[in-house]
């Protein structure tokens, strides 16, 4: 069956570079955002809000769980390519290494001409921090945090529960991401009642986002410094972003390009002083940008070459311990 879940898992990165998410098609996030706020609407209120989000969470993870588990199962039941071609379509859904790419050249093409009142704009459209007076190399610091962060959380941590549970626990994982940045805050509304989204974000994205950092570092060689160094500025800096995971992929890329990561940013007025990642050895550009997408395509290659890897050697295990038990 892990076959299975790597011919799924490798069709549905085809299907994501050639197609990605055009914005008419129907997505199955949307289904979800529009179930999740449903709940929190009716729920998110009187006494108990942690318990009602704790019920919310396990509701909406159960009841996506089901339904792909059952399309899946038919699919199967009817014939394995047809099983294999439903979890491809599903899986793609859960991954966003396309959309993720030109999201950041729709940032980088006006800040390379210097157009940066536009470049403003589209960077508003992918980040929460303001972005009204930012200069080029804030900008683009901001396209590069988001595409290193975004590395694991869109595209590596749903390809690794792929491959543990198929379509099912891809799109679970993407059920619990999508709550998490919906109710996931840490203010009045939310603190309570997403305290449990967020926390099962974080449990699902330990795993994938470690790895997606180091595997970074295996396929990109660093600018202008040892392998052993980028090394020690991984595991130096990834721990000092705020959150437990999302230091992993932007630690890992400072280290690559050469550049520093972190500082100010302004959420509606308000000052967010982050952490600082990386060393300053070349100052953030617009060409960093272009980096960025290189270092995501060879990333994502990489970490589906070692899920083969590694799910051949689970098949292999699995296959000789049941015939040891049978000699």
């Amino acid at each position: 069956m892990i076959v299975y879940h790597l011919i799924s898992i490798t069709l549905a990165y085809i299907i994501d570079l050639l197609v990605g998410d055009p914005p008419e098609w129907p997505h199955p996030v949307k289904w979800m955002g529009a179930m999740i706020s449903f709940l929190e609407k009716r729920w998110n209120n009187g006494e108990s809000k942690k318990r009602k989000g704790v019920a919310m969470l396990l509701f909406v993870l159960l009841i996506v769980f089901s339904i792909v588990f059952i399309i899946v199962l038919i699919g199967y039941k009817i014939h394995p390519f047809v099983g294999i071609l439903l979890e491809s379509i599903m899986i793609a859904t859960t991954i966003a290494q396309k959309s993720l790419k030109e999201a950041a050249l729709e940032v980088y093409h006006p800040l390379r001409a210097g157009h940066l009142v536009k470049a403003r704009e589209k960077l508003s459209y992918i980040v929460g921090r303001d972005t009204d007076s930012l200069d080029e190399g804030e900008i683009a610091r901001g396209v590069i945090e988001t595409v290193a962060e975004n590395t694991s959380d869109g595209v590596t941590a749903p390809l690794f529960w792929a491959l543990i549970g198929g379509a099912p626990l891809a799109m679970v994982y993407r059920a619990a991401n999508t709550c998490d940045s919906m109710v996931g805050h840490i203010n009045d509304r939310f603190e309570e009642f997403g305290w449990a989204s967020a926390k099962w974000d974080d449990v699902m994205n330990w795993i994938p986002s470690r790895l997606t950092g180091m595997i970074m570092l295996l396929g990109n060689r660093p600018d202008k410094r040892s392998y052993r160094k980028a090394w020690m500025i991984l595991f130096r800096d990834a721990k000092k972003h705020p959150s437990p995971n999302s230091g992993w992929g932007e630690a890992a890329v400072a280290a690559i390009i050469g550049i520093q990561l972190g500082g100010i940013n302004y959420y509606k007025g308000m000052v967010s002083n982050r952490a600082k990642m990386g060393d300053p050895l070349y100052p953030i550009d617009a060409e960093q940008i272009k980096k960025v997408n290189s270092i995501l395509a060879r990333t994502v290659f990489l970490f589906l070459l070692l899920l083969w890897i590694g799910g051949m050697i689970i098949d292999l295990a699995f296959t000789w311990i049941q015939s040891s038990l049978f000699i």
